[in-house]
């Protein structure tokens, strides 16, 4: 099968209704729905989705379109964190429909902006954090390069390590872009690389866009019109034109926003703005800039797409024992004070810096909070394993609380980059005092911790970072961001998309308060929704809870008539039957294995979401023993059906996990009560035991996941007779939903399966053909005709001699090389009207023997 990926472009899964499109390397929960046909309106969630994607998707201009220009291969080192192995692997990447729309009307719109008579401002594309913004600038760019007159593109971000993490996504798409992007590294490479006649992707911080003199003026660079500004970020902070006067040595002189240095240099450049924040509404200078929205994709859409999962906040304001007076202080030194002011604000500010940078750092406090964050983060780590980020004031608290959690995890530390449990990321410089010396990292150290975090399975759980990793990071594990640093607007809102990333069964993302920016959280809001958003940025924990609780009373209302609760206070051997028990009851409810099974799984999403909350601690033994049941009721699904809560109930089954099994993993035979582990599983005795059952419904589930994987087992080695015993397990199955038999009676006709089951493996013996040649006498025999026609022995020879010559005339990767495959089907036809076999019958018969050598073929090439 996996020749047939070779050339795969899209993958697209369907139920005949939903639909949902992917590339061959992503995980289920990275496929994502086609909900335009036209980029302008969303179709009624009455619509097929598989029409919607047929006629939008697979159209066919947009399918060309989506495979040539929008689809990128990224490689990432992974690191066994056991055997230390490192290994690279290819990730495929195809835009979302958010992102294919967008780009596409940010390709038009550049080019009404950078015609002759054009405005310059091609608009800003919203899109929230964590749906894909910069692929989607790549996208942009590696599309636009073909549009214009080989323009250059010059991406600007505002900070270095941005500009290191953008830079970097860019030149993983080379191939896309059909040109090495470039870094510069200072005002003068900057100024030489925009000298040039044209072509190129430059990137650089809007800082170097401003004299380096007390001149008002930034030095002409080029007066080319395609050249087009790609700003990451646009806010006007950044990008105004505002002018300030400001004295330097006692003289005075008028310093601009970097818009109108960004302008002096490139007069006539295009501007394009991608952000995941919304431009404020009485922000003036970024529409002046750039122009207006070309597409939003808000967070309520990012959501229902499964692009982001939510967000949602807890205040551990109260765990840390603020006291009044500095909670009052501290609320009016924010209120003063914005994040960047501990670097570049005037004296004054400085001066409010410090005094709020003591409170908050005061030794006494940091003790509390280190001591909060780990029993909560672990807590956190039993109900969903994942990683956490710490965010701190200064680097002076991120050092002494990185020294106070060292103190009560002291195996968490390692003077080694690549070990431990937790680093803190920040810039280091040869003043810094000898105690900072161990975060001292270079831009290579820190690149490989950020892997390190991305990484999963690697140790590296826990980050404190001040202001590095807050934007543009993307780390899909990270599940808890703890907030101890004033924030607000859009550094809030960016900071906290860092735990809004889509990962396995991931239920949303945490945001822990340890210093009060809830009503910073609710103008981010109201600035988000008057700028047309849709969502929350953040929920509060509580709605968590409710919907937990809620779902809790579901699943207690289903064992209305049956005590569980006995469970907790009885002995070892009990506590097997009564889950037992409970199992059978579960079975004997009205479509009740589906439905427990559901409403257990959206239990244990919320209840991942409400750790380490009260109500949630007071139910988790429950949780427990309901995911036991759960667990005892999908074991008997058939092999390979995928749980899509996997990942949470197995984490969430650590928490609880001394409430429901104190002796390890149980076998599925052993629980159900059959203590013959060694005899075979379709011998008489054995099905005797599971006639003789006293829990029906149990025994029935128990002998449907045996038979299917032992159907399954089969399949590879005779394809035929394995679909013949597929169909009649299914028709058997049918009859009990259908309730036309009992369980007792479904469950003897199970029984007569295995037999056949057993005759069948014995069938190649009675007519001396080995397991390939009885597997091509089944394909022979499937129409009827042929064995009245021809006989047992004639079909045994022809069996024989096919296996023969199909055999010899196949070769390495025969399955994927059309020619050879012809020539097969020629040999078995032949040998078919050699044979005298019916005419009419060749054709299906032929088909059946090349699908059966098919699956024979990795055994034969070995």
């Amino acid at each position: 099968m996996s020749s047939l990926f070779y050339y795969n472009g899209i993958l697209v899964a369907s139920d005949g209704l939903d639909a949902k499109m992917g590339s061959l390397t992503a995980g289920w929960t990275r496929f994502m729905g086609w909900k335009t046909v036209d980029g302008e309106r969303e179709d009624s969630s009455t619509t097929p989705q598989i029409e919607t994607l047929t006629n939008g998707m697979l159209a066919p201009h947009i399918l060309l379109d989506l495979i040539k220009q929008f689809t990128v291969f990224e490689k990432i080192k992974r690191e066994d964190a056991e055997t230390g192995l490192t290994s690279i692997e290819t990730v495929k990447k195809i835009a979302a429909y958010h992102q294919y729309h967008a780009v596409n009307k940010a390709i038009e719109s550049t080019k009404q902006a950078s015609r002759e008579d054009g405005n310059r401002k091609a608009g800003v594309v919203w899109h929230t954090q964590g749906s894909g913004k910069s692929l989607s600038m790549v996208f942009y760019s590696g599309k636009i390069v073909l549009e214009l007159d080989n323009p250059t593109i010059v991406v600007i971000t505002d900070r270095n390590d941005l500009d290191e993490q953008l830079f970097d996504t860019f030149a993983g798409s080379k191939q896309l872009l059909r040109q090495e992007p470039i870094q510069a590294t200072d005002r003068i490479h900057l100024k030489k690389l925009l000298k040039t006649a044209g072509g190129g992707i430059i990137f650089t911080t809007i800082q170097k866009f401003s004299p380096e003199d007390l001149s008002e003026n930034f030095e002409l660079l080029s007066e080319r019109k395609n050249i087009i500004v790609i700003a990451d970020e646009a806010h006007r902070s950044q990008y105004g034109f505002s002018a300030k006067t400001l004295i330097k040595n006692g003289e005075a002189f008028t310093k601009y926003g970097f818009a109108k240095y960004l302008r002096d240099a490139l007069p006539h450049a295009s501007f394009v703005g991608f952000t995941g924040t919304p431009i404020e509404k009485e922000d003036a200078s970024t529409p002046a800039v750039f122009g207006n929205y070309i597409d939003v994709y808000d967070i309520q859409q990012a959501v229902e797409d499964g692009a982001t999962v939510r967000i949602y906040y807890e205040s551990r304001l109260a765990k840390v024992h603020l006291k009044a007076e500095e909670k009052e202080k501290l609320d009016a030194e924010v209120e003063l004070i914005t994040e960047n002011e501990e670097s570049t604000a005037k004296e004054k500010a400085k001066a409010k810096w410090t005094q709020l940078e003591a409170i908050v750092g005061h030794k006494d406090r940091l003790k509390i909070v280190a001591e909060d964050i780990l029993n909560h983060f672990e807590e956190r780590q039993e109900a969903f394993e994942g990683k956490g980020m710490i965010v701190a004031m200064s680097r002076r608290i991120a050092a002494e609380l990185y020294d106070e959690i060292i103190k009560l995890r002291p195996d968490w530390h390692d003077t080694d980059k690549q070990k431990g449990v937790i680093k803190v990321i920040m810039t280091s410089s040869s003043s810094d005092p000898e105690s900072w010396q161990l975060h001292s990292t270079t831009k290579q150290e820190r690149k490989a911790l950020g892997e390190r975090l991305k990484d999963p399975s690697d140790p590296l759980k826990l980050v404190i970072v001040r202001d590095m990793w807050l934007t543009g990071f993307d780390a899909p594990c990270l599940h808890t961001m703890y907030i101890d640093k004033p924030m607000r607007g859009h550094n809030l809102m960016q900071a906290i998309a860092r735990v809004n990333r889509v990962y396995k069964d991931k239920p949303g993302g945490l945001i822990v308060d340890y210093i009060g920016i809830a009503s910073d959280l609710k103008q981010a809001l109201a600035t988000y929704t008057e700028s047309g958003g849709e969502g929350m940025p953040a929920l509060d924990q509580s709605e968590a809870i409710a919907a937990m609780m809620e779902k809790y009373e579901i699943v207690v209302q289903m064992f209305n008539d049956f005590d569980y609760k006995r469970y907790f206070s009885a002995n070892t051997k009990e506590k097997m039957t009564i889950i037992l028990e409970a199992q059978e009851h579960i079975l004997s409810l009205e479509n009740g294995k589906n439905r427990f099974t559901k409403q257990v799984g959206l239990l244990s999403k919320t209840f991942a979401l409400s750790v380490p909350s009260l109500p949630a601690m007071d139910i988790k033994d429950e949780l427990g023993f309901f995911q036991a049941v759960k667990a005892r009721l999908t074991k008997f699904e058939p092999t390979g059906s995928g749980k899509s809560n996997a990942e949470i109930e197995t984490a969430i089954r650590q928490i609880v996990d001394k409430a429901v099994v104190v002796d390890g993993v149980i076998d599925i035979f052993d629980a159900a009560g059959i203590k013959k582990p060694d005899i075979s599983i379709l011998s008489d005795d054995f099905l005797d035991e599971v006639r003789n059952m006293k829990r029906k419904n149990l025994a029935l589930e128990l002998l449907k996941k045996i038979l299917d994987d032992e159907i399954k087992t089969r399949t590879k080695k005779n394809f035929i007779q394995s679909k013949k015993l597929s169909d009649m397990l299914d028709a058997a199955i049918k009859k009990y939903q259908n309730n036309l038999l009992t369980a007792a009676q479904v469950i003897e006709e199970l029984i007569n399966i295995a037999r056949e089951i057993k005759e069948s493996d014995a069938r190649g013996d009675k007519l001396g053909l080995s397991d390939d040649e009885i597997a091509f006498y089944d394909a022979l025999i499937e129409n009827g005709s042929a064995k009245d026609v021809l006989g047992d022995d004639t079909l045994r020879e022809l069996a024989q001699i096919l296996v023969q010559k199909v055999k010899a005339n196949t070769a390495i990767d025969w399955t994927i090389k059309e020619s050879v495959q012809a020539k097969l089907r020629v040999i078995v036809k032949r040998i078919l009207r050699q044979y005298g076999y019916p005419p009419d019958k060749q054709l299906i018969a032929t088909e059946n023997i090349l699908k059966q050598a098919e699956l024979f073929a990795d055994d034969w090439s070995s």
